[in-house]
């Protein structure tokens, strides 16, 4: 279960942003949807745990992400919550079996090779796990992001604007995968998008 607990956040330059109480429950699927400036990034960063609210609290499972010390909070982020961001943020030096191992790592848990080599295969991208992202097209590199937030089986998957460059037939494939592979991993699941054409694959949400 996630709680989102009476937000709120003031910018430097006075700009205050409130967001309504939120609750997901276990492997349910969201969209955050939203005009451009709505706030849409910024709710995802605070429920993420990258930008600390002026007000108001995230539980996870019973858990106040931000009452915990910084260090504990990163271990908790990386266990718990999975993020597909805008650009894929791979480290180029690293291939692409390293950099979902790498995850585990920064999460403090044990590398489980089998499921990464697994994850690879259901996404479609196996024969790619030695590749280097700078070898790799945008879709691959999509779906090597969404491998990379599952890693840790975590207990909530984000994605932001997934869709926002895509052609309608590979915005489709894109949603699909997501849901379906949230699905599979037992994630609760939000998408922040203002593309009309996802509407077309979730039922549930919390417009800004």
């Amino acid at each position: 279960m996630i709680e989102v607990n009476a937000l709120a956040h003031v910018y430097d330059k006075g700009r205050r942003l409130k967001f309504p109480c939120w609750e997901i429950a276990d492997m349910e699927q969201w969209l955050l949807l939203g005009a451009s400036g709505s706030g849409k990034s910024t709710l995802l960063n605070i429920i993420s745990g990258l930008l600390k609210p002026s007000q108001g609290g995230v539980l996870i499972n019973g858990t106040d992400l931000y009452t915990l010390p910084a260090r504990e909070q990163d271990r908790f982020r990386g266990r718990h919550i999975g993020i597909v961001f805008q650009r894929p943020h791979l480290i180029r030096s690293l291939n692409v079996l390293d950099n979902l191992e790498l995850a585990a790592v920064m999460a403090g848990l044990p590398i489980d090779h089998e499921r990464n080599l697994s994850l690879l295969t259901d996404l479609g991208i196996a024969e790619l796990a030695e590749n280097y992202p700078d070898e790799l097209s945008q879709g691959q590199l999509q779906r090597v992001s969404v491998a990379r937030a599952l890693v840790n089986r975590p207990d909530l998957l984000i994605a932001d604007e997934p869709t926002s460059s895509l052609d309608d037939e590979n915005a489709s494939q894109v949603i699909q995968m997501l849901t379906a592979q949230a699905k599979d991993n037992g994630a609760a699941l939000i998408i922040a998008t203002h593309d009309g054409r996802v509407k077309n694959h979730i039922t549930k949400t919390y417009l800004l």
